[in-house]
């Protein structure tokens, strides 16, 4: 499915929303009753998806083991910083995806 200019702006209109103080409190009630299924989703879709292979398991061990502890602590930032990049990119599409999943069951069109 094509994402309108409409569609975008709806996002950046709830996405600002959202950073307002406060503006995320409910959908944290939300996500926790959810949390432990959702987890394992974006889990397996970041296995799926190569996301933790040998690469990524390359630069655990050269930030693990780098000799400089300056060196170290910058390879250990860069990871989280490039992790939390991947896990929130992951994490956008499977809510994207399941909130077109839940309109077409609202809709009346796909009910599997």
């Amino acid at each position: 499915m094509h994402t309108s200019e409409k569609d975008l702006a709806d996002v950046e209109a709830v996405l600002e929303e959202l950073a307002e103080p406060g503006g995320f409190e409910s959908a944290e009630d939300r996500i926790a009753e959810i949390a432990p299924q959702l987890q394992k989703l974006l889990d397996g879709a970041l296995s799926a998806g190569g996301w933790f292979d040998d690469a990524h398991e390359s630069m655990v061990l050269k930030a693990a083991t780098a000799p400089d502890d300056n060196e170290r602590i910058n390879l250990v930032r860069h990871l989280v910083l490039e992790q939390t990049r991947l896990g929130m990119l992951v994490g956008v599409a499977v809510g994207w995806e399941l909130a077109e999943r839940l309109a077409e069951r609202r809709s009346g069109g796909d009910s599997d």
